[in-house]
């Protein structure tokens, strides 16, 4: 018999995880032992943590009491949200397995779990399909001016000023459109983009240039897709070399009343400079889903900007993300209780000293 630890919260609930793996593992007895946590309406942080920030996990919901309560004698535990610290794990011997439903196991300490010999999994590519059809819907909604006629008619005023040629929007039919980032994200946006008759550039180091000549998209330098595009979409993963890819100096070079987006990480783009590149008109207008702060102050300087979309991190948001999200999650479990190679391993080097 093998106890589960299934750690949910309002995105996605326990019983998505206990059902998927159940549907896995059809002949195993399993037990199940619950947790739910709060989906954070206000940004999550960190657990765990000193009060100088060190230490803890990130981007993590509910508390480590919670955690080491709900675990009792689990060997296994799926989760999106709840913290698995240094203690966490310390105070669970029987701990063998951490499976997150997220891109990256940013709620696990990882180098915890490595040292005590507990594989941990997580979900890349979950929210792909989502991610890129909201930022589609960003680059169309600021290409377009989509919210902002919506709100000026709901308070009463025709826009139809929009059709004068100063003011009309832009197609995405032969506009070239710069995508920063080529993964599993940035490769759907592009084959949408390019379905709208855009030539879709891309700025990746480590994308293949073979696979980007099949798609039809072209692989330049970052400052050459920022000279050309007149939409730029950033894709990237965060690093410490990708930490303000897009600052003062380059977003410069963007021509005349281009178009930003960013529904990726807040981390990859400077913030200060965007007020003034849009007053000055070298931004024509800019989308975001993400920020450096979220979420942003009251006095937030963009929030008086022209020609700004906002939304509170909603792209990763939909049903089918959270079911993909539960069922990639426990066909690792699966595969880690039938003795089977795991396929998405955050610390491969426990494989061949776990705790049996």
């Amino acid at each position: 018999m093998t106890t589960v630890l299934v750690a949910g919260d309002d995105f996605i609930a326990p019983g998505l995880f206990s059902a998927a793996l159940s549907e896995g593992l059809p002949s195993t007895g399993l037990t199940f032992r619950t947790l739910r946590t709060r989906w954070p309406n206000e940004p999550f942080g960190p657990v765990g943590a000193d009060g100088q920030g060190n230490g803890g996990v990130k981007e993590a919901s509910g508390t480590e009491e919670q955690v080491l309560e709900a675990l009792g004698d689990a060997s296994v535990a799926l989760t999106q949200m709840a913290p698995f610290t240094a203690r966490v794990i310390r105070e669970s011997p029987g701990l063998r397995f951490i499976g997150v439903a997220r891109g990256g196991p940013v709620n696990v300490d990882l180098a915890a779990a490595t040292a005590a010999g507990i594989p941990v999994t997580f979900t890349p590519g979950r929210n792909a399909a989502a991610a890129a059809e909201f930022a589609v819907g960003l680059i169309l909604a600021a290409m377009r001016r989509i919210t902002h006629a919506d709100a000026a008619l709901k308070e009463g005023t025709w826009r139809g000023d929009y059709y004068a040629y100063e003011n009309a929007g832009l197609e995405l039919d032969g506009a070239t459109v710069g995508l920063v980032g080529y993964g599993a994200i940035g490769s759907i946006v592009a084959r949408v983009l390019r379905a709208f008759g855009a030539h879709v550039v891309v700025s990746d180091p480590y994308a293949d240039p073979a696979q980007a000549h099949a798609d039809g998209v072209e692989l330049t330098a970052l400052e050459d897709l920022l000279r050309r595009s007149s939409v730029v979409s950033l894709h990237a993963r965060v690093t410490p070399e990708t930490r303000h890819l897009l600052n003062a100096g380059n977003l410069a070079l963007l021509p005349e009343g281009a178009v930003l987006v960013n529904s990726a990480r807040g981390e990859l783009l400077d913030y200060a400079p965007l007020p003034g590149l849009l007053e000055s008109g070298r931004l024509g207008a800019l989308a975001l889903d993400v920020y450096d702060i979220e979420p942003p102050p009251a006095d937030w300087p963009l929030h008086r900007a022209p020609n700004v979309i906002t939304t509170p991190h909603l792209a990763g948001a939909t049903r089918r993300t959270a079911d993909r999200a539960a069922l990639i999650t426990a066909g690792e479990a699966a595969r880690f209780l039938r003795g089977e190679p795991l396929r998405h391993v955050a610390n491969p080097e426990v494989l061949t000293g776990s705790r049996p």
